[in-house]
């Protein structure tokens, strides 16, 4: 089984395809080669574009990671995600007769590699920052794909997988310690190591979950999203394999698999030329006084930028364009986390909301120091729009200054 038909079946049927797993002859390196490096780049380069390209705003304060620091967290994020399951197999197999079990590495990294499949995928929220907290939600849901496999794999009591299963993330939990001192050897992040945590969950309606975050968000989740991504999947898989007969699987499997989780497909981003003529001279009083495009690809995956700053006297802007191409499935995301915020402080306004097939976010400081307003299209593109000393009309202008129509209605060329 390939990896676009094992990730949807690992997510929708655990208990019908842990045997099949258990069944399948493998050695670490093909369960590596073939499964885990494609997994990890996920989360890995999905948080390279949220935080470099996207950025985050908190208090007023805009944070963007620059784009070699992006890049050496990309790498070092990347290889001590792969280390990081070989010591938690270790783990596993070594606690295997504790709870009734036997041993056997090869069971434990079966294990942990694929018990980490929602976690990994859930990695793609990492491309708004904002939104990642969803990502935990996937990884939860890695914990019980983990207590569903290890009385298969590593043949312990079903009575005794819960305590085996608490003990695997405790040790889960003192490794991702271990992974963020080590990662913070190499890269230090802008906001530090921050945390999410969900309220409770409730049933609104039929075929969906809605989550209520302690700072009033509201997101409503529906599941039949996730077997239409399967179905998406199963497609993506007749093109992994021709890439895999061409020589050519690292690129365009991954690509196939972003696609087919996002919905976008594996497609070429708008070229940043066109984006970077889609950014005005001047918007009323401000003018612009710097721009730059740029694009790329990694490991089949890319997108491309163009970014622009005003001025006016002491006010600053910046007004950019983001296209994550085979990634922009964000409308697709949306379609299964549909998030509203309408949150106030004494000194602060922020909100999200639906504007027609769009998605939109406002954030503002009350005495106008600082705003930003970012607006995510039907097909995934992303325009933001911030400033310093600018109010929140200005900034919907500036972004209403870029020709939405047109960027919703462009045409991406699939990859050859």
């Amino acid at each position: 089984m390939n990896i676009v038909e094992r990730v949807p079946a690992i997510l929708l049927k655990p208990k019908e395809t842990w045997p099949q797993i258990a069944a399948e002859p493998a050695t670490p390196a093909s369960i590596y080669g073939s499964y885990l490096v494609f997994l990890a780049a996920i989360p890995a380069i999905c948080g390279f574009i949220g935080w470099t390209l996207i950025g985050a705003g908190m208090m007023g304060v805009s944070f963007r990671l620059p784009i070699t620091t992006g890049l050496v967290q990309l790498v070092v994020g990347y290889l001590l995600s792969l280390g990081i399951v070989w010591v938690l197999a270790l783990i596993v197999n070594a606690l295997a007769p504790t709870f009734g079990g036997s041993k056997n590495f090869v069971a434990a990294l079966k294990v942990i590699a694929y018990g980490s499949t929602a976690g990994f995928v859930g990695g793609v929220f990492s491309l708004l920052p904002a939104l990642g907290w969803l990502g935990l939600l996937a990884a939860l849901y890695s914990i019980y794909l983990i207590y569903t496999g290890l009385p298969v794999l590593m043949r312990c009591p079903s009575a005794r997988a819960g305590a085996y299963t608490a003990v695997v993330v405790v040790c889960s939990l003192v490794a991702m310690i271990v992974l963020a001192s080590i990662s913070s050897l190499f890269v230090s992040h802008p906001l530090g190591i921050a945390t999410r945590s969900v309220d409770g969950a409730t049933l609104p309606g039929e075929g969906s979950v809605q989550i209520k975050t302690p700072d009033g968000a509201t997101v409503t989740i529906n599941p039949q999203a996730m077997a239409d991504m399967a179905k998406r999947m199963e497609e993506a898989g007749k093109r992994v394999e021709q890439a895999q007969k061409s020589g050519d699987a690292a690129s365009a499997s991954l690509g196939a698999i972003l696609g087919a989780v996002t919905g976008a497909g594996n497609v070429q981003p708008i070229p940043p030329a066109d984006l970077r003529a889609m950014l005005p001279e001047s918007i009323g009083d401000l003018k612009r006084t710097a721009i730059e495009a740029q694009g790329g690809e990694a490991m089949g995956i890319a997108g491309s930028n163009a970014k622009a700053s005003y001025a006016a006297g002491d006010s600053h802007a910046e007004l950019a364009i983001v296209d994550t191409a085979g990634l922009a499935g964000l409308a697709t995301m949306a379609a299964w986390a549909n998030m509203t915020v309408d949150k106030e402080t004494d000194g602060k306004v922020e909100k999200v909301y639906k504007d027609g097939a769009r998605t939109v976010h406002e954030e503002y400081l009350k005495d106008g120091s600082h705003g930003e307003r970012a607006v995510i299209l039907a097909n995934g593109i992303i325009v933001t729009a911030e400033g310093s000393k600018v109010d929140m009309a200005t900034l919907k202008r500036m972004v209403e200054s870029v020709d939405l129509a047109k960027l919703e209605s462009t045409k991406r060329v699939a990859k050859q």
